[in-house]
């Protein structure tokens, strides 16, 4: 193991890449009270029994309850590096099947989860059907009436570029600014799925399923897709249509610099790749 790999002090930097269910999880975030399931809470708990030490994990974005990834990245310290088997195979043979370890990398001690990140993707899957699916209860979000599609897009458009996001930000929100830099914000149909496919460089709290909620008052025909540059206009959350469902809402990419050698390729969903 190269002396390299070590952070000056001591310790060896750790990223992961993450996959989840998150149906019965209260969200990312460990909670105060330990009887709240959370994703964080068991990917620490077998990572300290790999590492035989406490660990500390740092996510790309936190979730919300019942929200999905098919690609979070997080980092952690030890004191010793396990090697690869151990973080994937180890890690997994201790977390619950609705959690998965993809991947590991030592990407040096520069390297922060957060900070590092250069943007996040999220996919936001709808299911139009008159009969909810029995299978996807909790991983999509079904409608029932035809939606426009091509509507819906051309909203999605007014969201383009650096922008203040009020508008579409959960009142609790703690970030500093509502500023935000949407890179793309595609609406397109694959086989029974209407997908809401977002990049950014970050996200507001409830930020996408604020949008999507907007997108299908668009989408219904109860509202006109240049709504959406009113509604950012306005900067007022009460003016927006309500916050979608969780379900369906997944984080599937994470962009880091190139040279920390991670994976950053879009993670579809696995019920999008018959579809």
């Amino acid at each position: 193991m190269s002396k390299s790999e070590q952070a000056s002090n001591g310790k060896y930097r750790i990223a992961l890449g993450i996959e989840y269910d998150g149906c019965n999880y209260s969200g990312w975030q460990k909670q105060k009270f330990p009887q709240q399931e959370t994703i964080q809470q068991h990917i620490e708990n077998a990572l300290s029994k790999i590492a035989n030490h406490k660990v500390d994990v740092t996510c790309a974005g936190r979730t919300d309850a019942g929200v999905h990834a098919t690609c979070q990245v997080i980092h952690f310290d030890c004191d010793i590096d396990r090697g690869s088997k151990a973080w994937i195979e180890g890690s997994n043979s201790l977390l619950p099947k609705t959690i998965r370890v993809l991947w590991a990398s030592k990407p040096g001690e520069e390297f922060h989860a957060r900070f590092s990140a250069l943007s996040r993707r999220y996919l936001y899957l709808l299911y139009q059907r008159n009969v909810e699916s029995a299978f996807f209860a909790g991983r999509v979000s079904h409608v029932r009436q035809l939606l426009d599609c091509a509507a819906m897009h051309r909203a999605a458009q007014y969201l383009l570029g650096e922008q203040d996001f009020t508008s579409f930000r959960a009142a609790g929100c703690q970030s500093k600014t509502a500023n935000r830099n949407i890179m793309h914000a595609n609406v397109y149909k694959q086989g029974g799925f209407i997908i809401f496919d977002v990049k950014a460089n970050a996200f507001l709290q409830h930020m996408v399923r604020n949008i999507m909620g907007s997108l299908l008052l668009v989408g219904k025909g109860e509202q006109e897709p240049g709504w959406m540059a009113e509604l950012l206009a306005g900067k007022d959350r009460t003016l927006a249509a309500a916050t979608a469902s969780p379900d369906g809402l997944y984080l599937a990419a994470v962009d880091y610099a190139a040279g920390f050698n991670l994976p950053s390729e879009l993670a579809l969903p696995g019920l999008l790749l018959a579809a």
